[in-house]
């Protein structure tokens, strides 16, 4: 298949009887989702069936002979324009879908989503605004692509700590942070504290020096917020889940609390709940009531292993404007059912 083709196995009205050749019609619609939608290969399906690969390229042409399958080539802009109408209508966020060739990297495909973030931010922010930034693989991509323009009195804050166990964090966190702040020539707001911290009481009592506080004081003021979302595997993994953040209890207590990603490292149900989860009592992340209180919140997203803790995020009522490509779009808008609306306001 090549970018821009769509394949659909329609189920027509059934033909009781009719079968062509040896195949009847359930036979060539149930080969035809194998291949087209399944993307099985020939081959395999023949030792599947039980046949030949001969005979399963006959029923393939079959199908698509009698309408068991139609084929359809679209314009890419104009398709990805149609899936972000879709998802706005859907979730209540201005989506934008970017076009991506369907056989490029997941590198390739990472570096086109940040560019056209790095757009919206062009357009969102102005003289006198504050960034609230969550640090992560695809925020740090979206800076790489920020165009220059110098805003008077500008901020960006860090929404999250970045040290854990086997480093400091200050280096990532500083340079992801840093190219907003040169692009911009807005002055940068680290938080030096851990990502998440041994005990709740530690976070509790960090939270109550002057120092922190004013760093909070700032995060709560933000005009915009950028973030990704985190899942647990993909070509292109969050950094929370693979660079030694968690620790195997830390990844049991998630498991069992059905947790499948995470927004500024406080992690999500599926239904976009976060509360009673162990670990977000210890974490230096925004949580969502503070989150949502940021007028716009961008939220980047690249890979479609993201798809289900990007369905969180969505339920949560954590994002305002979204940008993904046009596989994850897909493939989040085969979802059988949209997540639900969050509640206004969750207790914190």
């Amino acid at each position: 298949m090549h970018a821009g083709a769509s394949v659909e196995a329609v189920r027509g009205t059934p033909r009781a009887g009719r079968e062509h050749g040896m195949a009847s019609d359930e036979d060539l619609e149930r080969v035809a989702r194998r291949y087209w939608l399944d993307r099985v290969r020939m081959e395999d399906i023949a030792v599947e069936e039980g046949i030949s690969r001969s005979t399963v390229s006959r029923m393939l042409d079959a199908a698509r002979a009698l309408g068991i399958v139609t084929v359809s080539v679209n314009s890419v802009h104009g398709r990805a324009a149609s899936m972000a109408g879709e998802l706005g209508h859907r979730y209540g966020v201005t989506a934008r879908v970017v076009a991506v060739p369907d056989d490029a990297p997941d590198v390739a495909r990472l570096q086109l989503v940040a560019d056209r973030t790095a757009a919206v931010l062009d357009e969102a922010m102005g003289d006198g605004m504050t960034l609230g930034l969550a640090w992560g693989t695809t925020t740090s991509a979206v800076g790489q692509h920020l165009r220059a323009r110098p805003l008077r009195d500008a901020h960006v804050v860090q929404l999250n700590g970045a040290m854990n166990t086997h480093s400091s964090g200050l280096g990532y966190g500083s340079d992801v942070l840093g190219r907003f702040g040169t692009a911009w020539d807005a002055q940068v707001h680290h938080f030096p504290v851990p990502a998440f911290f041994d005990r709740p009481e530690t976070r509790q009592a960090m939270w109550r020096e002057r120092s922190v506080r004013r760093v909070l004081g700032i995060q709560q003021s933000a005009d915009v917020a950028l973030f990704g979302v985190g899942a647990v595997a993909g070509a292109v993994p969050s950094r929370v889940w693979a660079e030694g953040y968690l620790t195997h209890a830390d990844r049991a207590d998630l498991a069992a609390a059905s947790v499948v990603g995470d927004v500024c490292t406080v992690f999500l149900r599926g239904d976009g709940s976060w509360e009673g989860i162990p670990i977000n009592a210890r974490t230096s992340g925004l949580v969502p009531p503070a989150l949502r209180r940021i007028p716009r919140r961008v939220c980047a997203v690249s890979g479609v292993n993201k798809v289900t803790a990007l369905a969180a995020a969505l339920a949560g009522g954590l994002v305002t404007d979204l940008v993904l490509d046009e596989r994850t779009a897909s493939a989040l808008l085969l979802r059988r059912t949209a997540p639900r609306p969050a509640p206004a306001l969750w207790s914190r």
